[in-house]
């Protein structure tokens, strides 16, 4: 270590010549479409966006057929919502694993990640709201001796 440093100058100064933070850069295909991937307990959501009218196809079908459940639909246009980008961008989604529920979170954490490879200046506003973390609960194993995860069987003295 021969270069010391004396004073909180001359750290600054060793601090102001370091790297700085990799940028976040725009990631499109050949086709001018961001992909990303969203997961949500054991559900996987493959997303493509491209710029458009809004609508949202999933597997093959329009989102009010495939979530009939307002709050899910609801679920699914939060990203765009929060990045003021609704009826901007055309979603494609191909949506495979675990239940309905599921589904949708897929759906909503891989738009979230697409629209941050398509416009990486939105990373900031998705990620204070956490679309942009997985969220890695999923369901317990089942427990040999055990009716379920964690549950006994009922107990009896005789």
């Amino acid at each position: 270590m021969a270069d010391t440093l004396n004073s909180l100058q001359s750290l600054g100064d060793a601090v102001s010549g370091a790297v700085e933070a990799p940028r976040h850069v725009q990631k499109l295909d050949a086709h001018g479409r961001a992909y990303a991937t969203g997961k949500r307990k054991n559900a996987i959501a493959r997303v493509w966006i491209k710029p458009g009218p809004g609508k949202i196809i999933v597997n093959d079908r329009e989102l009010d057929v495939y979530f009939a459940r307002p709050v899910l639909r609801m679920l699914i246009q939060q990203p765009l919502t929060v990045a003021n980008r609704t009826g901007q961008y055309d979603v494609v989604v191909t949506v495979a694993g675990g239940g309905l529920s599921g589904q949708a979170g897929a759906v909503r954490h891989g738009i979230s990640k697409a629209l941050t490879y398509f416009e990486p200046e939105l990373r900031t506003p998705l990620k204070k709201e956490g679309f942009l973390t997985r969220d890695s609960r999923v369901v317990e194993r089942k427990k040999y001796g055990r009716a379920k995860a964690r549950r006994s069987f009922q107990f009896s003295k005789r």
